[in-house]
């Protein structure tokens, strides 16, 4: 085991605003890589920042701890502590096609600055994504643009401010999520293009972010690839995660709580790190559950200890900004264009 990264190659959630003994002990004993934050982990600041403080002593390092703050529907720290955002694609329309990657930069400097001040050093953020007239409602404002030259260059900007500020970004949902009709919360989409059609879009932003240290997957069909398995569980897609979309970095599960999985928790466990995820991501803080993850997510390999080493080598302590200034920028950008 490398004491830095820790052995189990799992990142759980926890149940409350606080960390409960039983939960201690069990990191403690499992070890996994790191941890992720929800709404129902926050109350405060100060809460908030303990809590993240505790989840690094229960287990002895400096683990990575991870959120959801994208802005708009999906952010988990919300007034009145922390700024609210419009969601990403009415904000990329509101500053329009040639300041949309500066004020999607702007306003994710101010986010990482807000994350930091907590202690979280990872964000599941860039969205890669493109939006279509298809694309499930649960996603679509969420995501960058319309086409993949688009929503690449913004989700590189959205992350090279992540990677300034010292904050690890999650691009998701690899290989592409956008063409996806149903709720992967509830339901298993299934995407019928052809493998040209997916590289020239939907692949694309991926590939212009196979840089990235860390990226999640997407619990989705794709026909042409693997006509029988989720992305998450499939051989074949994960394969052309990294031999046709390029990335070599962290691979991360979707939560595995999802519906568009079948099977018990430790069933969807196996199924995805066999398939060639890197880690399983377990959200919803249910000890049982949790327990089963950590019986068949297994330690990490010698290949994953090497990714994960990588993408924590990007954190460093966040830089000085001017959130004043940065803030100012961004609501000029998002006047109105006469």
């Amino acid at each position: 085991m490398d004491g830095a990264i820790g052995k189990l190659a799992a990142i759980f959630g926890c149940n409350g605003t606080h960390l409960t003994a039983w939960e201690a002990a069990f990191f403690r004993d499992a070890d996994p890589f790191g941890f992720i934050l929800f709404a129902r982990n926050v109350d405060n600041p100060a809460q908030v920042a303990q809590l993240c403080a505790d989840l690094r002593t229960a287990v002895g390092r400096d683990a990575p701890i991870l959120i959801d703050q994208e802005g708009g529907r999906v952010q988990r720290l919300r007034a009145p502590h922390w700024r609210e955002w419009s969601p990403p694609l009415d904000c990329v329309h509101m500053a329009g096609a040639l300041n949309a990657p500066r004020a999607m930069a702007l306003r994710a400097t101010v986010i990482c600055a807000e994350l930091a001040a907590l202690g979280i050093d990872a964000n599941c953020a860039p969205v890669g994504d493109i939006a279509g007239p298809q694309t499930h409602a649960f996603l679509r404002n969420r995501c960058y643009g319309h086409d993949a030259a688009q929503v690449a260059q913004i989700a590189r900007a959205v992350a090279d401010a992540h990677l300034d500020m010292g904050i690890l970004p999650v691009a998701k949902h690899l290989p592409g999520h956008g063409r996806a009709t149903l709720d992967t919360h509830h339901e298993l989409p299934r995407v019928t293009a052809p493998l040209g059609d997916l590289l020239a879009s939907d692949f694309a932003p991926f590939a212009a972010l196979a840089d990235l240290p860390m990226a999640m997957t997407a619990h989705i069909i794709f026909d042409c690839l693997d006509p029988d398995h989720p992305a998450t569980q499939s051989p074949a897609v994960i394969a052309a995660m990294r031999d046709m979309i390029g990335f070599q970095g962290l691979l991360l599960t979707d939560d595995l709580n999802m519906q568009a999985l079948s099977g018990d928790l430790g069933q969807r466990t196996a199924r995805s790190i066999a398939a060639g995820c890197d880690i399983a991501l377990h959200c919803k803080g249910d000890g049982g559950q949790m327990v089963q993850v950590a019986a068949h997510a297994g330690a990490m390999g010698a290949q994953t200890r090497a990714r994960a080493k990588g993408a924590l080598a990007c954190r460093h302590p966040a830089k000085a900004v001017d959130i004043a200034a940065l803030e100012a920028e961004f609501h000029a950008l998002m006047q109105p264009k006469g």
